[in-house]
């Protein structure tokens, strides 16, 4: 009998049978099933959040900074009389007004100033006052997060009562008992913001309280998953 010697690359003959045994081993037999299923909870849109700016152009860009500072730090003045109302300073852009031959003919400045609260007559007096020098650059309406969260919940509850109604159908119609081997949840629901086209200056005689209509948000879950068929 001749004996070839193993190279570094070989490999052991027990390695080689195990590797076997699990390549021949046959399958368990089990079918499964993916489904999904989804369900919707209201949630309230007791949140609002807006976004002012204050705008300036002209030749000298320091002249232009001093403007808008100005404009922003009188409307902090005017917010800290709605304590119920947040604040928080957003972006600055300065850049260049170019004419002819490409040439810069002066600077225009912006800055932001976003606005939050749960108390949407304060806010819509707020911004009905602030619009005699700023402008308006978006407004929308969302759940705040706890009530978003309990909308969620709902949502997730019915819609895993959903998949486990489905999977019970479709297994007493194929005839079998089954169980859940996966399951993936999803939530959505975020409504857009909605922007508002309004100029950066208005007379102080029009200020008025911005109307602003709450709604509802659709919290949508939704649960997708694998089921496994059973024998009876």
């Amino acid at each position: 009998m001749t004996i070839f010697p193993l190279s570094r690359h070989s490999v052991p003959l027990t390695a080689l049978l195990f590797a076997t045994s699990l390549l021949a081993a046959p399958p368990d037999g089990a079918t499964t099933i993916e489904l999904s299923a989804e369900a919707s909870a209201t949630a309230a849109n007791d949140l609002a959040r807006a976004t002012v700016f204050a705008e300036a152009s002209g030749s000298a860009p320091g002249e232009l900074a001093r403007r808008v500072n100005g404009l922003l730090a009188d409307a902090l003045k005017t917010a800290r009389a709605y304590p119920s109302v947040r604040t928080q300073s957003g972006m600055t852009h300065t850049y260049p007004v170019h004419g002819k031959a490409s040439r810069i003919e002066g600077w225009r400045m912006r800055s932001d100033l976003a606005l939050e609260s749960g108390d949407t007559a304060a806010l819509s007096e707020l911004l009905g006052k602030l619009q005699a020098t700023m402008g308006v650059a978006s407004l929308s309406m969302l759940p705040a997060p706890e009530t978003r969260k309990k909308a969620e919940s709902q949502a997730m509850v019915d819609a895993i009562a959903a998949f486990q109604e489905r999977a019970g159908v479709v297994a007493a119609a194929l005839g079998s008992k089954h169980r859940i081997k996966s399951l993936t949840i999803n939530s959505s629901g975020r409504p857009p913001i909605a922007p508002i086209m309004r100029s950066a200056v208005m007379m102080a005689a029009e200020a008025a309280p911005m109307p602003i209509e709450a709604g509802e948000t659709q919290i949508t879950a939704t649960v997708s998953g694998q089921i496994e068929l059973l024998a009876r």
